[in-house]
Formats: C-alpha cells, structure tokens, sequence
C-alpha cells in the first residue's frame, strides 16, 4: 500500500503538471515518462547509424529501450542503498577526459553537444548515472570474481592441445649409457657416473662442458645440444618433463633401454614474442608522516643523495633509511622492473636515466625518491604475457556469467509496472 502511495505522490508532485508527458513504466517506486524514453530512443537510433548498422523495426527498438532504462533505473536504486555516490570533481574530469579524447575543451565540447540538440545538463547527468553504475557493477560483481592459478593452468592446457603446442624447446642432453641386459654392477657404475655429474651440475658446473666431458649421447660433443624441437617433436621419453621445466632448469634423472638422462631446457619459445623492456634499478623512499613534514622529508633526502655522491655505498644508506621495508632489505633493490609495474611520476623518471645514473629528489604519491639505475634488458615475457592473457579472459569470462545472473535476479526481485503497452 505504502508504494502506491509513494507512486501516486510522485504523480501529483512530478508528473502530473506535465499533461502531456505520460508515464510509460513504474520501477520500484519511481516512474519511466515517455519523454525519458524518446530521449533514449534518439539516443540509440544515433548510434545505430553512426555504426551503419541495420535499423530494427520501431516497436522492438522501443522495447529493447525499455527494457535498458528499467535496467538502469534498478542500477541507480541498487547504488543509492549501498550508498554509492559520484561527486561533481569526479564527474567534471570524466568530461574532461571525454573531451580531451575529442580533442576538445570543455567548452567546445559543450557546444558541439548542444549543436547536435543535446541538453548539456542531461548529459551530465547521464554521464554521471553511467559512472555510478559502473562503481556499482565494479563493487558488486567484478571485484568478488576471483581466478586461480589452476584454472589457468587449465586454460592454457587446453589452448596447447587445441592450437597444436606451437611451444618450441632448445634442449640439451645428458646421457649415461647402460649395456642391454647390464649386469647390477653396470648399473652401480653407471649410477656412480650420474651422481658425480648432477654434483657437478649442482655445483655449478656448465652444463655444455659438463656433456661434453661425461655424457655418451651422441651429440656429447657439440655440448648436448639436441637444438629446438616442437611440443609434437620431443622424444616420447622427454614429452612429459620438458613442459614442466624452467628455462635453465635440468630435469630429474630418467631411465630408458639405453641408459639414464637428463635434459635441460637451454630456452623456449613460442609464436607469441612479446618482448618487455626491464631496468634493474634501487630506491630510497622518505615518507611523510605527522612527525616528518613535506620538507623535511625532501631535505632529508637531499642530503643522502649528496652523501651518494661523496662515495657512501647506495646499498647501505638505503638498509639504514628507507622507509620501503620491502626493498630496504635487498638494499633499494627492486629487481628487474618491467612497464606498468611502477606508478607513472615513478616509471617515468627511471627511464630517463642512463645506466648507472642516478635521478634528483623527487615525490610521487607514497613520498619522496632517489633512484638509481644499474641495469637494463630486453627480456621475452611471453609465458608471463599469455598467462596474464589468459587470466583476464577467465576473469571477463566469469564477470559475463555473473553480471547476466545479477542482473536477472535484481530484475525477478523489483516492482515493474508497463503503463504503455
């Protein structure tokens, strides 16, 4: 009873005095006017054209229409109870940023909007509607979507066999013969061999000149080398192990007819490339705090750069005063960075500098920094890149099934009312 009277409140004090306005659908305790879906309407059909597609028939059209504003109404509802807002700051940068893209200012942009017959205000506040959906589509459905480690390495098993294994493996090989039909002490010698050779592996020994000094294979000469095979081209023995290995990495010792192996994976590869530019760099991070200012932070850190300078080792003044725990350990050390990893004032002056240099204070989001670059490469990150790949495949994958069925339940679950057949 209570929401009749809401609905019939809203018809006296908002609809009412607009006579020729009708109410199209009732959502909730809210209303659909006709003129909010003529608005859609023309919307929709501007884009249809600006695709070149193909018009539907008005009546479907002004269904399928429909059916998004009650949609979107239900949204906006939805991100009103768990108290999703999006301010005026947030929504004049999303314009912003729509204009840049344009190559617009603001005011221009504005104009173009209203020569083409649209109410700036409306689209305000349509971009904002769409911006508080997506939050609300972020919070609800996309941020509880978890992928695991498993399910792309399921992903990606399949995708081997489905697409042919184009992995491609430089192998090299050990092997330590046995006679047909050896005799125990055969084996004994032979398995005495194996152990002196992975001690000498383990200890560091190169696995080429190691080969050439003790494997019986025929190729122990050449170090090894069995060169690049194909996933399908791998002796039947190796098929299994080969996949599992690192690049460097030697396999556990296996027995066939003729002996013991070992093989290692010297490099792979695939049809996908995707080279990565890395830069092995340090840090010393000063943050600000309640008891460290701006300014003393940044004086404090000008001063360990000129300590740098005079000679004292990076390594150990970032151990004695970072305050990135994390890295202050390894002495600043980040490791091999790759793009993206870092925030953008980061990342982007360390790659101004020159291997070997070290940057000027400067402040980024967390504090302020001193960088130094040691090292730089270009590394293949292709197994990281189609994992990565894969992931967000499952993930979108899942973000699909689970907004269709968020979405449906939220639809079964409201008051839908169609005044306007």
């Amino acid at each position: 009873m209570i929401k009749y009277l809401i609905v019939g409140l809203l018809l006296t004090t908002n609809v009412w005095a607009q006579s020729l306005d009708k109410i199209v659908a009732v959502v909730n305790d809210e209303v659909i006017l006709e003129s909010d879906l003529q608005d859609m309407e023309q919307t929709i059909r501007q884009q249809i054209r600006q695709r070149d597609a193909a018009m539907p028939p008005s009546d479907i059209l002004r269904k399928q229409v429909l059916e998004r504003l009650i949609m979107q109404r239900l949204q906006i509802q939805e991100a009103d109870k768990v108290g999703i807002r999006v301010g005026d700051d947030a929504l004049n940068a999303a314009l912003k940023q729509i204009a840049d893209k344009n190559q617009l200012t603001l005011r221009q942009f504005r104009d173009v909007l209203e020569k083409d017959g649209y109410d700036f205000s409306q689209f305000r506040e349509t971009i904002r509607d769409e911006m508080i959906i997506a939050r609300l589509r972020k919070s609800q459905v996309e941020d509880r979507v978890v992928v695991s480690d498993r399910e792309v390495d399921n992903f990606l098993a399949t995708q081997k066999i489905q697409d042919g294994g184009q992995v491609e493996y430089d192998l090299q090989h050990i092997l330590i013969s046995l006679p047909e039909a050896a005799s125990p002490e055969e084996v004994q010698a032979a398995q005495e061999k194996l152990e002196k050779v992975q001690a000498l592996l383990k200890e560091g020994g190169d696995f080429s000149q190691v080969a050439a000094g003790y494997s019986d294979g025929q190729n122990a000469l050449e170090g090894g080398e069995l060169g690049w095979r194909k996933q399908g081209e791998l002796p039947s023995l190796f098929a299994d192990v080969v996949p599992t290995l690192a690049v460097g990495e030697v396999s556990q010792p296996l027995r066939s007819g003729s002996g013991f192996h070992l093989v290692r994976v010297k490099d792979k590869k695939s049809e996908d490339v995707h080279l990565v530019k890395q830069t092995l760099a340090s840090h010393i991070l000063i943050k600000t705090n309640e008891l460290t200012t701006d300014e003393e932070a940044r004086q404090r850190l000008e001063k360990l750069r000129e300590r740098i300078v005079n000679g004292e080792d990076f390594a150990e003044l970032a151990r004695a005063n970072s305050d990135d725990t994390g890295s202050a350990i390894d002495g600043g050390s980040l490791g091999w960075v790759s793009p993206g990893v870092m925030v953008p004032e980061f990342e982007e002056k360390m790659n101004s500098l020159a291997v070997g240099e070290m940057s000027e204070v400067f402040k980024s989001r967390f504090g302020w920094h001193l960088i130094k670059v040691f090292d730089r490469r270009e590394e293949n990150m292709a197994e990281e890149y189609q994992r990565s790949k894969a992931r967000e495949q499952i993930r979108q994958r899942k973000i699909d099934e689970e907004m269709e069925t968020w979405l449906r339940s939220m639809r079964d679950e409201a008051y839908v009312e169609y005044r306007n057949p």
